[in-house]
């Protein structure tokens, strides 16, 4: 049994226990957050912007809290810890996971800075603890699936990919999200999935022209990016949380390869990826049911079993994926092509 502490009672926290419940050989021994918020186990009013099932209650007595991360680190029976705090928090707390020996899953962005970010990945990369970034579209049934169908080139070379993730702004943790200077806005926060998705495809962009506005955070809210990628293809991303309130939540993308077209919209439901092979009728592909939360924590905790570094995520592509998130910011202030090293 893996033994897990959870830092951090939000959304992502009670997304990550209804994971971890419907994962065996895993236990949430412990709940850590300084301002006591929901350290009673009692999830029900916590909401975000995709729908996780039922509320969520923890039964008394089978967890501890802790208002102090050093205690929770001190704990002996703690294997592992779940940073679910403010992007502010993740550097200091994963170094002190790492430095007391326990394994490390961290939210996503790892960091605000890549400086941080390589900070992390050094001290993991010197650990006998695991780090994993918590980038949970690498392993959501259907983007895994576009991953695959692109590096096997099934159905040919890819020709041009569009990735779009736009939503209203979040309803909670504003004092966190919308002070920019920590969260890095919509563009650190929201998008960073799809320029995480888009290097796991593609590999490290070459570089990148991006232009956006903010609206809430004082930091880039709204961002569309063309990424320059080794293959040649036409990739680009957009991603926001500026729309109006009402909008909700929507992920999608079109990829169109030589003799393909994949189309992926969340708000289709049950009929969200569509598949346009040249000769065939079109058809809707019916994927694992489960999301990419399960599948995150089944990889993280099969690499605590078996005592391997993450193969899907690492900590050097998190730091990656923050570096082309600065390169995307750099490149809206400067309104010019950003070159990537």
């Amino acid at each position: 049994m893996i033994h897990v502490g959870i830092i951090g009672t939000g959304f992502m926290a009670a997304t990550h226990l209804k994971a971890y419940l419907k994962s065996p050989g895993v236990h949430v021994s412990a709940l850590c957050n300084p301002s006591g918020r929901n350290l009673d186990g009692d999830f029900s009013k916590v909401s975000g912007n995709l729908d996780t099932g039922a509320p969520l209650r923890l039964e008394p007595g089978s967890f501890r809290a802790y208002r102090s991360a050093v205690e929770l680190f001190a704990d002996a029976q703690i294997q592992a810890v779940d940073i679910c705090t403010h992007t502010g928090t993740h550097e200091s707390l994963s170094l002190a996971a790492l430095a007391a020996g326990k394994h490390v899953l961290c939210e996503k962005p790892v960091t605000r800075t890549g400086a941080s970010a390589r900070a992390i990945a050094a001290a993991a990369a010197e650990s006998n603890s695991i780090f994993m970034p918590a980038m949970c579209l690498r392993f959501w049934p259907e983007w895994s699936w576009l991953q695959a169908a692109i590096k096997t080139s099934v159905y040919g070379r890819v020709l041009s990919a569009r990735f779009r993730r736009v939503a209203e702004p979040p309803a909670w943790g504003r004092a966190n999200f919308f002070n920019g200077a920590e969260s890095g806005g919509a563009l650190f926060d929201l998008h960073i999935h799809d320029t995480d998705f888009v290097q796991f495809c593609f590999g490290r962009p070459r570089s990148v022209f991006s232009t956006g506005y903010t609206k809430f955070s004082g930091a880039i809210d709204h961002v569309v990016t063309q990424y320059f990628v080794q293959s040649g293809a036409m990739v680009h991303a957009e991603g926001g949380w500026a729309m109006s309130s009402g909008f909700g939540f929507g992920m999608s993308y079109t990829v169109n390869f030589e003799r393909a077209t994949a189309d992926y919209d969340s708000t289709r439901g049950a009929d969200s990826l569509r598949l346009c092979v040249e000769g065939l009728p079109a058809t809707t592909l019916k994927l694992d049911s489960s999301d990419g939360y399960l599948g995150e924590l089944k990889h993280f905790l099969q690499c605590i079993h078996n005592g391997t570094r993450p193969t899907v995520v690492t900590a050097e592509d998190g730091a990656s994926a923050v570096e082309i998130c600065e390169a995307e910011e750099r490149s809206i202030r400067l309104g010019q092509l950003v070159t990537l090293d």
